[in-house]
């Protein structure tokens, strides 16, 4: 009986594992093909463009341009983003070990710099994105 129960037990967590990485797999290969057909179905409307007129042409290669343009800001804004979250997480984290150092045994300080990590990547992040990060 006791055998039957911890099967069980063990068999939950075995069936939500492959069924979570089914799912992952699927959307994976879902979200690949969505990209795939964009790309074609945009590719395919830049060569009408392009075919069409004389200054068609033209009209096509500014609508790469932009393109390029939206997809670097895109890119410089998500840096930004993920920089500030990096660091309000290492002030947490700082704030939440200043905290509880007393309970781990550590001192303030000791404990305090283990959010300095995070800070600093976030830091990073943002100088990067708002110094180094190649301009339009």
């Amino acid at each position: 009986m006791f055998n039957v129960i911890v099967g069980a037990a063990l068999l939950i967590p075995i069936i939500g594992s492959i069924g979570l990485f089914s799912f992952l797999a699927v959307a994976s290969w879902s979200d690949a093909r969505r990209r795939e057909r964009e790309a074609y179905y945009n590719g395919e409307t830049l060569k009408k463009i392009a075919e069409s007129q004389g200054a068609g042409a033209s009209s096509a290669l500014e609508f790469l341009r932009e393109q390029e343009k939206y997809a670097a800001r895109h890119r410089r804004e998500g840096q930004r983003l993920g920089g500030l979250i990096t660091v309000a997480v290492g002030v947490a984290l700082m704030i939440f070990m200043y905290a509880i150092a007393d309970v781990t045994g550590l001192g303030k300080l000791g404990a305090t710099l283990v959010g300095l990590i995070p800070f600093l990547i976030g830091v990073a992040l943002l100088a990067y994105s708002y110094l180094l990060a190649p301009k339009e």
